[in-house]
């Protein structure tokens, strides 16, 4: 990666960070709520009974209401466990269940590691973002776990990105090993971004 791209990279990092760190309680409780509705209706309208997702941190936007209720209705969620070798691992979620502090203080889920491979049979991915671009471009948050994960799969499903919704903007800067998104979910809508791999 250039130092210009990786400089670039740092610095809208460190502007989304920032501004994620200024919502209040109640703006993100509403963001969460918006989630889990937009989520639902992504899954509904993609017919997917199995995906995979992510236990979001407190700055993100809410995914737990979500896969609660995912779980709920019956279909089976991967949640990532990050390796130090740059892969990641899959366990199955469960309802409430008990998580731990990953390696870079990420919440992971705690239960049996399924491998790198299991996300292979998934129908939908749903994946954390810093931010998005209007080409479907996703800026993730510099460990590269998803763009090696999507990168690696032999047959991608559709992959959308949570972000708030100021987080979809005109450009994000990329380097070869970036991997596009089919789409974004926001609290507010889902917009497709990226024609299906």
């Amino acid at each position: 990666m250039s130092d210009a791209i990786a400089d670039a990279k740092r610095a809208m990092r460190a502007d989304l960070r920032e501004r994620r760190q200024t919502h209040s309680e109640t703006a993100r409780e509403a963001a969460a709520e918006g989630i889990r509705s937009q989520l639902d209706a992504l899954v509904e309208r993609s017919g997917a009974t199995s995906l995979s997702c992510f236990l979001s941190t407190t700055t993100e936007p809410g995914t737990r209401e979500f896969v609660n209720a995912a779980i709920d209705r019956g279909l089976r969620v991967l949640l990532p466990i990050t390796r130090a070798d740059g892969l990641l691992d899959w366990t199955v979620a469960e309802r409430d269940g008990s998580e731990v502090e990953g390696l870079f203080g990420m919440p992971e889920p705690t239960g049996e590691l399924l491998g790198p491979i299991a996300v292979n049979d998934v129908d939908l991915m749903i994946i954390p973002a810093a931010a998005v671009d209007t080409t479907g471009m996703r800026l993730g948050w510099g460990r590269g776990y998803f763009d090696k994960t999507i990168g690696s799969m032999e047959r991608c499903p559709p992959v959308y990105a949570v972000i708030f919704d100021d987080e979809l903007v005109p450009a994000v800067p990329r380097d070869v090993h970036d991997q596009p998104v089919t789409g974004v979910v926001t609290p507010t809508r889902i917009v497709d971004l990226h024609p299906h791999r």
